[in-house]
C-alpha cells in the first residue's frame, strides 16, 4: 500500500449541515468514524485528514490521525485533496467523503484495484438505489454504459423513459474515488471556477467528463448511508444498532 494515500476532505461550513463532520453518530464524531474505517483498509500512516478546520483538526490529533491543513477557499472536496496530495509521496490517491460513516473496507479495496487495472481512468463506486429513494435530489444518479464508464450523473431522476411501461434500475453514486495525481492536477487547474454541467448538477465529478477525463464505476455494496442533512444521522444509527 505504498504508493496509495487515502485522503478524506473535511470540511467544517458545509451549506447543508454546518459542522457536519464533527456530528457524533452513537457518540462517536463522523470524521473520526470514516477514518478508522479507511484506516483497516490502506494501513494507519496512509490515511490523511485534509481541513481548513482547527476544531477538525484538534479532535482527529486526539484520535492520532493524520491531518494535513489546506486552504479555506477550496470549492470542492477534491480541490482540497489535491491541496493535501501534494504533500505526500502516494502515487495513487483515494478520496473518501467523510460523510460516508457506514463505508465498507471490502468496498475501500475494491476502488484501489479497480485503479491498478484502469491506469488512465478516475474510479468511483456506485450501488443499487430502490425507485422511491431515487427521487431525492440528496442522492446523485449516475448512467452508465456497457464497459462500467460513467455516462452521467445527476440529481435528477435519470435514466428517464418515454414510457411508464419501460422498467428502470437506479444507481447511486457512493463517494469512494481514486485518481492519480496528473488527474486531480487538470481538475484543480481548470479555467473555471466550475465545469458548466458541476455547477448545475452541485457534483464535483461531472469536472472530470468535461476534461474528457473517463470515468471508470465500480459497484459496491449499497449497505453504506451518506450523511447529507441531520436527519441522516438518525437514519444511520439505526442501522448501526441493528
Amino acid at each position: 500500500m505504498n504508493n496509495v494515500a487515502v485522503i478524506i476532505p473535511a470540511r467544517f461550513q458545509s451549506s447543508r449541515f454546518p459542522g457536519k463532520p464533527l456530528a457524533k453518530i452513537l457518540g462517536k464524531e463522523m470524521i473520526i468514524r470514516v477514518a478508522k474505517i479507511c484506516q483497516k483498509a490502506a494501513g494507519k500512516k496512509n490515511v490523511f485528514i485534509a481541513t481548513d478546520n482547527l476544531k477538525i483538526k484538534k479532535i482527529c490529533l486526539k484520535f492520532n490521525l493524520n491531518v494535513i491543513m489546506t486552504n479555506s477557499n477550496c470549492t470542492t472536496g477534491t480541490d482540497r485533496v489535491f491541496l493535501a496530495s501534494k504533500k505526500i509521496k502516494a502515487k495513487t490517491i483515494i478520496n473518501v467523503q467523510g460523510d460516508e460513516p457506514m463505508i465498507k473496507i471490502n468496498d475501500i479495496l475494491k476502488i484501489i484495484q479497480s485503479k491498478k487495472k484502469n491506469p488512465n481512468s478516475v474510479v468511483c463506486g456506485y450501488s443499487s438505489i430502490d425507485p422511491v429513494e431515487a427521487k431525492s435530489v440528496n442522492i446523485p444518479k449516475v448512467v452508465i454504459n456497457q464497459n462500467n464508464q460513467l455516462i452521467y450523473m445527476s440529481r435528477s431522476l435519470i435514466p428517464g423513459a418515454k414510457k411508464n411501461s419501460i422498467k428502470r434500475n437506479f444507481f447511486k453514486q457512493v463517494c469512494i474515488y481514486a485518481f492519480n495525481k496528473k488527474e486531480l492536477k487538470k481538475f484543480y487547474n481548470f479555467k473555471k471556477k466550475y465545469s458548466r454541467n458541476e455547477l448545475a448538477e452541485d457534483i464535483e465529478i461531472l469536472r472530470f467528463l468535461e476534461l474528457n477525463i473517463p470515468i471508470k464505476m465500480v459497484k459496491v455494496s449499497g449497505s453504506s448511508i451518506a450523511v447529507d442533512i441531520k436527519s441522516d444521522i438518525k437514519r444511520v444509527e439505526k442501522k448501526l444498532k441493528r
